[in-house]
């Protein structure tokens, strides 16, 4: 089993960490075999360029393939907009991550609690504190982080990485959807 450290170093995950991404079919397999999953944006999403896209351009087009719903937080609504993208809801961060927590709460689609949130685009500090929430208080959901820096307190995460990598893992998590469908 492949091994990845937090990116910053202080943070101490305790003894359950995520499992190390180490081929994005995976995510695919476990996109697929989700009910009803969640993607969850943050703002660095628009921060970061590879070539001559944003990662957000990548988010959009994973999202379009497999059809989960987006929740967009800060300020980013208005990026997805620009580019022809209508998330399924927008709220804070902290706000979603207390929602998921929540076994009440129908989920953003109305259809019942998410089984699988992914996250993409938060600030490292507040994902890891969002996370270190859903590891404890929401046994049930299972979380995947598509960022480019290893997060131990999801259930699934990539390792430290590249940008570069990064987009390359997404591409190939789409081309998934692309080749056969849901």
């Amino acid at each position: 089993m492949a091994t990845s450290e937090p990116w910053q170093t202080a943070e101490i995950p305790g003894p359950k960490k995520a499992l190390v991404i180490t081929k994005p079919e995976v995510v695919a397999a476990m996109i697929k075999k989700a009910k009803n999953p969640v993607l969850v944006v943050g703002h660095k999403v628009t921060e970061t360029k590879v070539g001559n896209k944003r990662l957000i351009d990548y988010i959009i087009k994973l999202a379009e393939k497999t059809s989960i719903p987006v929740v967009a937080t800060a300020h980013i609504i208005s990026e997805f907009s620009k580019r022809g993208y209508k998330p399924a809801g927008f709220m804070s961060a902290v706000d979603i991550g207390n929602r998921l927590v929540d076994s009440e709460w129908i989920g953003i689609n109305g259809k019942g609690h998410h089984d699988l949130a992914l996250f993409v685009g938060l600030p490292y500090y507040m994902e890891w504190t969002i996370l270190s929430g859903l590891k404890h208080f929401a046994s049930n959901l299972k979380v995947i982080t598509l960022d480019n820096f290893y997060h131990p307190h999801a259930s699934w995460s990539f390792p430290n990485m590249s940008e570069k990598e990064l987009v390359e893992n997404l591409k190939a998590i789409i081309s998934n959807f692309e080749e056969g469908g849901k």
